[in-house]
């Protein structure tokens, strides 16, 4: 079947790709890579991937092309669900033989609630969804195929039985050749990466049991699947072949360095190639390996500390101790590995004196950049069940973004309310980034480089028009 790939128009700015571990507008204008959907387009011989949002894709243009095939995959998320099946609504209006299937953790967890909902998707692809979908564009009999759950003549739901967990990684096709053809690596803009940059994944799944990360708990499990090696390498090869314009790699694995002695192989590997790279990565990784990342390339590292308090990281399964992080971190200053830190506000055993402890360790550990997320329980996560449980959230008001695509505090509790979690934020930011040191470091990247002063007053521009937004929202 002639079948897109979409990731469709959403809120302006909206960052939903599957690469988003927060489907939400940011602070910083910022585009993740619709990995998740190029790689089953990659196994789908003549198909095509919009990714809308950042291409600056409109609807009527989306609708226009939907009349030239026979089948769509459309990613959705929890948040931007109700828009997603607007947008595929009017898909069928333009081609009413249309065939409409919805992939991503929303409906990976909730398949009957989504068909109830949506009535234009004609199925769902529940979990790990590549070969499920190749072999609906090959044209299979529906009930055949595992992984499935669709809509019969009748307007029942069938579930057919689970797909088998993929093993072998090296399987699946290099993501980078649907880039090439469908994407613009300029339309892809993180704060805190070289521009342009070019991310992918090398392996699925991740062993911690953090309670709020939604990709291991609904999608890619708690087992650490890789590519090897050299299947890697090879694929980087082809990056650089096709976008010399390329200025990093980032690896977008859950925890690149669950795998310490194959992220040392992939590392030296890379530093053969020249490649400066970037990845996810636990705040315990030991200094030797540190070093010899370093040593081979790699620039950055983002490090999900979540909370400057002990008992919140036990709450949430995290395996992280503060004083191995501290050590962590101090590591890396010493081999001049950069480190974009990720902070969440709003997680279990919050009050007003954590929020206050953890910025004085975000402040303490000082970490290049910062991002600061409201804790957001996904359906599907042991967070949310949690929350419902315990009154902490409305199951039928929980929603995760305003009406502009920015995050809002879903998560109360009796000693602190939605109000003071939001509010909170903005209080992190400044008190992170208002100080005296901090300014003087940005200032000096500014006048060092002048496409960093550029970049700097741009995202500055951004930042406020961001909490300009939040006010509005509160």
């Amino acid at each position: 079947m002639k079948t897109l790939f979409l990731h469709p128009p959403s809120f302006d700015g909206f960052d939903g790709g599957a690469g988003s571990r927060y489907q939400a507008r940011r602070e910083i204008r910022s585009f993740w890579y619709p990995t998740w959907l190029a790689q089953p387009a990659a196994l789908v011989p003549g198909s095509k991937l919009i990714d809308a949002p950042p291409a600056g894709t409109r609807l009527e243009a989306v609708t226009r092309q939907a009349r030239d095939f026979e089948l769509c995959v459309m990613h959705t998320s929890t948040p931007s669900f109700a828009s997603d099946v607007q947008v595929a609504q009017a898909m069928k209006d333009a081609n009413p033989a249309l065939k409409i299937g919805f992939v991503g953790a929303k409906v990976a967890v909730q398949p009957e609630e989504s068909l109830k909902k949506g009535a234009p998707i004609d199925f769902v692809a529940r979990n790990e969804f590549d070969f499920t979908v190749k072999e609906v564009a090959e044209g299979r009999d529906l009930a055949a195929i595992d992984g499935l759950s669709w809509r019969g003549a009748d307007g029942s739901i069938v579930h057919n039985k689970d797909r088998a967990v993929l093993e072998d990684m090296d399987q699946l096709p290099f993501v980078t050749e649907v880039y090439k053809r469908d994407l613009r690596i300029e339309d892809y803009f993180i704060g805190y990466l070289l521009h342009p940059y070019v991310s992918l994944y090398t392996g699925r799944g991740c062993k911690s049991r953090c309670t709020f990360c939604l990709w291991p708990q609904t999608v890619g499990g708690h087992r650490y699947r890789v590519r090897s090696p050299e299947h890697v390498a090879e694929e980087i090869k082809l990056v650089q072949r096709y976008f010399p314009q390329n200025r990093e790699i980032f690896f977008d694995d859950d925890t690149f360095t669950d795998n310490l002695p194959r992220a040392e192989a992939i590392a030296k590997e890379l530093g053969k190639l020249g490649v400066t790279w970037s990845c996810n990565a636990k705040a315990n990784v030991p200094r030797e390996t540190l070093k010899v990342l370093k040593d081979n390339g790699l620039r950055l590292l983002l490090v999900g500390y979540e909370s400057g308090n002990q008992q919140i990281l036990h709450n949430i399964k995290k395996g992280m101790r503060i004083e191995v992080a501290k050590r962590f971190t101090k590591d890396c200053r010493e081999l001049g590995i950069k480190i974009h830190g990720t902070f969440i506000l709003g997680l279990p055993g919050e009050t007003r004196e954590t929020i206050q402890e953890t910025i004085r360790f975000a402040t303490e550990i000082n970490p290049h950049t910062i991002q600061v997320s409201l804790a957001a329980p996904y359906p599907g996560t042991f967070l949310y069940n949690q929350a419902v449980q315990n009154g902490w959230l409305d199951a039928e008001h929980a929603e995760l973004v305003d009406d502009h695509g920015i995050q809002i505090a879903p998560l109360h509790y009796p000693h602190l309310s939605h109000t003071e979690i939001f509010d909170s934020v903005e209080t992190f930011y400044k008190k992170f980034y208002f100080r005296a040191p901090k300014i003087a470091s940005i200032v000096g990247e500014m006048v060092t480089s002048p496409q960093m002063m550029k970049r700097r007053l741009r995202e500055g521009v951004e930042f406020f028009q961001f909490l300009r937004e939040r006010h509005k929202a509160a």
